[in-house]
């Protein structure tokens, strides 16, 4: 038996509960967490605007050691430290076939499969596969990636979603480049990570939004050169800002309707809107047709930050090791299990920036 935070229902606060974890069977791992992220995506699971089967173990951002392994794994083994991948990809479906890992349409059948059961028998899927909100987690071989050398685990941890989707925003959806000009809504864990790697591709000018005046702190930390209070005068000030032009690129990493319109209005004419954060399909932004046309912009979405994490976790090791990249930065509440509904709360209210479970 081990400890869990448990989402018995759609809507419902998180329970702390003992849970009777199997042995891993064939092509699975057993992990012993070391640390957890809690991430924006955890609650919009919880409150039901993204989908989960339920009663589940949340969690999908950590990093542990193996504690055994089953028949047929080999890529890893028991006492090696690994990152737990929450989206991995098939190889075989239309999106893998097109290089797009990100988008693979069977990253997330896990999540329907009954992996661990309740004290009292009751059926418990794993949350967005993984299953981080444990003292250990049994997952799909897939899911576990060695831990890059020379990265602690509370590091690595970090990187399975919140710094994979920062950096893989600004390299590959954005595609900044040296001497623009950068916009980024919202300075939670990922908005944090955004601008680590505005920084780090070169970007001359990098302005955070965010509603709390309390996250300048942690912004111009992670790489803002100018801190901007949200409010409907926004896109005017980041166009004061940008010599009167407006952003080269903006980034919303908030999945809010009003962040995301912002976001836009805040980009100069030419320049490219990406959509980072995960909004509800009741958060709907309208534009007319000849905005569309006048100002020319490119605006897309992203999942995952468009990244692929066998490919990128080495990229940000390295980038780690050269000081270039802190993923401690995100952090602002280093927390146990039992206060992980605490932490939900917190990101409900837009405090703080990352909070990490430490096992």
């Amino acid at each position: 038996m081990v400890r869990a935070a448990v989402l018995p229902a759609v809507g419902s606060p998180l329970e702390i509960a003992e849970i009777d974890l199997p042995e891993p069977g064939p092509g699975q791992v057993r992990v012993r967490l070391t640390a957890a992220g809690v991430c924006h995506s955890d609650l919009s699971l919880s409150n039901g605007t993204m989908r989960v089967p339920v009663p589940a173990v949340l969690g999908h951002e950590g990093a542990g050691t193996v504690v055994s392994v089953g028949d047929g794994v080999d890529h890893v083994r028991a006492g090696d430290d690994v990152v737990l991948n929450w989206a991995p990809s098939c190889g075989l479906c239309h999106a893998c076939g097109l290089g797009e890992v990100w988008l693979c349409e069977r990253a997330l059948t896990g999540s329907g499969n009954v992996y661990a059961r309740r004290a009292d028998g009751t059926d418990l899927h794993p949350g967005l596969n993984v299953a981080a909100f444990a003292e250990e987690t049994v997952v799909a071989a897939g899911c576990v990636l060695p831990a890059p050398h020379g990265v602690p685990l509370t590091d690595a941890a970090l990187l399975g979603c919140a710094v994979l989707t920062g950096y893989g925003a600004v390299h590959y959806s954005a595609q900044v480049k040296v001497g623009e000009s950068v916009a980024v809504f919202g300075a939670g864990g990922v908005g944090l990570a955004t601008l680590q790697a505005a920084r780090i591709a070169g970007a001359e000018t990098i302005i955070a939004v965010d509603v709390a005046p309390a996250k300048e702190e942690l912004a111009r930390a992670a790489g803002a050169t100018e801190f901007v209070v949200a409010s409907d005068r926004t896109p005017k000030e980041i166009r004061r800002l940008t010599g009167g032009h407006g952003a080269d690129v903006a980034l919303e990493c908030a999945g809010r309707a009003v962040a995301i319109r912002a976001a836009w209005e805040s980009t100069r004419r030419g320049g490219r809107t990406t959509v980072v954060g995960i909004g509800g399909k009741d958060q709907e932004v309208t534009f007319n047709a000849l905005e569309l046309f006048h100002w020319s912009r490119t605006l897309t979405g992203c999942v995952f930050g468009n990244s692929a994490p066998a490919r990128d976790l080495p990229v940000l090791a390295e980038h780690i090791r050269a000081g270039r990249l802190d993923p401690g930065t995100l952090v602002t509440d280093r927390i146990t299990l039992d206060d992980i509904p605490g932490a939900f709360e917190n990101m409900t209210a837009g405090k703080g920036g990352r909070a990490l479970v430490v096992f």
